[in-house]
């Protein structure tokens, strides 16, 4: 187990302990959680190997989508570094986007995110900049 593992670990185990659960909520908490701590980055790197690691052991590693952790890394990472919250239901109140699982879709073509590339390299947003990509616009 790598010290990413390990980390990545620990935070689905807080995050789950509170919820019993790993739903689309939990997935936004532990991305919040890890980018508050690590930074974006960083944290990247630690849901990127986490998530690999998860649906390997799993026997679904095709399950991992680069374009969509990536994605969902920069939207939550974008909301945070705006707002001072420490709480994370006071963050998703304040930006109840990121609880819709379908938020990507504001930013892809549906058959975009289907498509092989996306699982397994970035792609870039084709049918609507990101916010942090719109001039005049944060």
């Amino acid at each position: 187990m790598t010290a990413g593992t390990a980390a990545f670990d620990a935070l689905l185990a807080e995050v789950t302990a509170a919820a019993g659960r790993f739903g689309h909520r939990e997935h936004v908490h532990l991305t919040w959680l890890a980018v508050r701590r690590f930074g974006m980055p960083d944290a990247l790197r630690l849901i990127d190997e986490g998530i690999r690691s998860t649906a390997a052991k799993a026997g679904a590693p095709e399950k991992y989508h680069v374009t969509l952790t990536r994605a969902w890394a920069e939207l939550v990472a974008h909301h945070a570094a705006g707002s001072g919250e420490g709480d994370f239901t006071a963050f998703t109140d304040r930006h109840p986007e990121l609880l819709d699982k379908h938020l990507p879709a504001r930013f892809y073509r549906p058959g975009t995110l289907a498509a092989p590339r996306a699982r397994t390299d970035w792609v870039e947003p084709d049918l609507a900049p990101f916010p942090w990509q719109q001039p005049g616009l944060s």
